[in-house]
């Protein structure tokens, strides 16, 4: 499935789907959670794939545009990506410190977005929703709140 969608937002180009392109969809499919684009390019070159650095970034912006992954944020080690097509939407909350991203889903804030939509004559499409801060690890030395979650959101 994946690959035809990827397939034909080439076609509408004029272009192929060559075997490094192939080959990075792939291996982007095969992570079963987040993965930043160097991490993908080492591990096509550990399994000897002949991939560029440059070909890994314009691929995964060409898989973001047709809605097969999606830009999850920005961490101290760069861009974080994750597969898009068949999950269920959720939103992130990425640790400042560690890079750890938690996924979560509320429906409380589902139902604002839509309402505020709605009093703005707004219509919505999609959203990102994330939130900078600590996780449960690295707060215990934040303030000298050792264990204490009821700080900041």
């Amino acid at each position: 499935m994946e690959e035809n969608i990827f397939r034909k937002l080439l076609e509408e180009r004029g272009w192929r789907l060559t075997k490094q392109r192939n080959a990075i969809l792939q291996k982007a499919f095969s992570y079963k959670g987040h993965f930043d684009p160097e991490s993908l390019y080492l591990a096509m070159r550990g399994k000897g794939m002949k991939a560029s650095r440059a070909s890994v970034y314009r691929t995964l912006n060409l898989l973001c545009e047709c809605g097969l992954v999606e830009k999850v944020g920005k961490t101290e080690q760069g861009t974080i990506y994750e597969q898009s097509a068949g999950r269920k939407h959720h939103d992130h909350m990425i640790c400042i410190q560690c890079g750890e991203i938690i996924e979560f889903y509320s429906e409380k804030i589902e139902k604002l977005q839509e309402k505020i939509c709605r009093e703005l004559d707004f219509k919505g499409k999609n959203h990102t929703l994330e939130i900078r801060g600590y996780c449960r690890h690295c707060h215990a030395g934040e303030n000298g709140l050792e264990g204490d979650s009821s700080h900041g959101y």
